[in-house]
């Protein structure tokens, strides 16, 4: 197991997420959710354009997984995935000029710094608002070895060999013990629905649904119980609102719509 530190900048930023931006912690959903999204969006166009990519399976999804036992919150995809020299680049030594300007910019209203996190290219950073140890375990497309990422937040991290079926990145969150809110199905829901609802690729998550009873053919008798049973459902629409004609957009979606661009201004 390989240990490293993070680099002063990335420091800062961690240091920023944890302490200062705590206002809108929700964001973090959006950012990893953001971050699949292009994973599978770079994942597809390989396989489009280049030969040595046309033979990589592209089944896009983006899976969230919410365990309130091991109080672990895991986001998923099937994208490009990272090799170990990317996990050095992309997670621990951002040495971007998109750092030092992201830190520029900064105002001091945390609604309006919270905004420019995905702007910069450091949103994965934000998940450590919420989580006090992370693990990011990924395999890139078109090779055989799997890494595993692990860091605390607390100014070093750790890349050591791991195991994934397929390509493709997990990010598992250990949550703090006052961020049980991002457990909730209905809470994750409603920020996939506010932030991501147009992202192009599926969002899949387990969600308990109610099963009604099953009565005979006079409606007196019960032959099955009502029961509740988990199904994994796709919980974004998948489709960005100015893509569509404007027949198969309803007032409801464009009042959401409305709504959430304001709350991004």
């Amino acid at each position: 197991m390989a240990k490293h530190q993070f680099q002063t900048e990335a420091n800062q930023i961690l240091h920023l997420m944890i302490h200062s931006l705590y206002s809108n912690k929700e964001i973090f959903i959006r950012e990893l959710v953001s971050n699949s999204s292009d994973a599978l969006d770079k994942l597809n166009m390989l396989v489009l354009t280049d030969e040595k990519y046309k033979d990589v399976a592209f089944n896009p999804r983006i899976d969230i997984i919410a365990d309130k036992d091991a109080k672990t919150l895991t986001i998923k995809d099937s994208g490009i995935g990272m090799n170990e020299e990317d996990l050095m680049n992309n997670l621990g030594t951002i040495a971007k000029s998109g750092t030092k300007a992201f830190l520029e910019n900064l105002s001091g209203d945390q609604k309006e710094d919270s905004n420019l996190i995905g702007q910069f290219g450091v949103g994965f950073y934000a998940c450590f608002m919420v989580a006090d140890k992370v693990e990011v375990t990924t395999k890139k497309a078109g090779e055989d070895k799997a890494f595993v990422w692990t860091s605390a937040g607390d100014g070093s991290f750790e890349i050591e060999d791991g195991e994934r079926e397929g390509h493709g990145t997990t990010i598992v969150m250990h949550l703090k013990e006052e961020e049980d809110e991002f457990l909730e199905v209905h809470r994750i829901e409603s920020i996939i629905k506010k932030y991501s609802n147009h992202i192009p690729f599926p969002i899949f998550m387990d969600k308990e649904k109610f099963i009604p009873a099953v009565m005979d053919d006079e409606g007196k008798e019960e032959i099955e119980p009502s029961r509740t049973e988990i199904v994994n459902e796709q919980i974004n629409r998948a489709n960005a609102l100015w893509t569509m004609a404007k027949k198969d957009i309803t007032d409801e979606e464009y009042k959401d719509f409305y709504s959430q661009y304001c709350s991004l201004k």
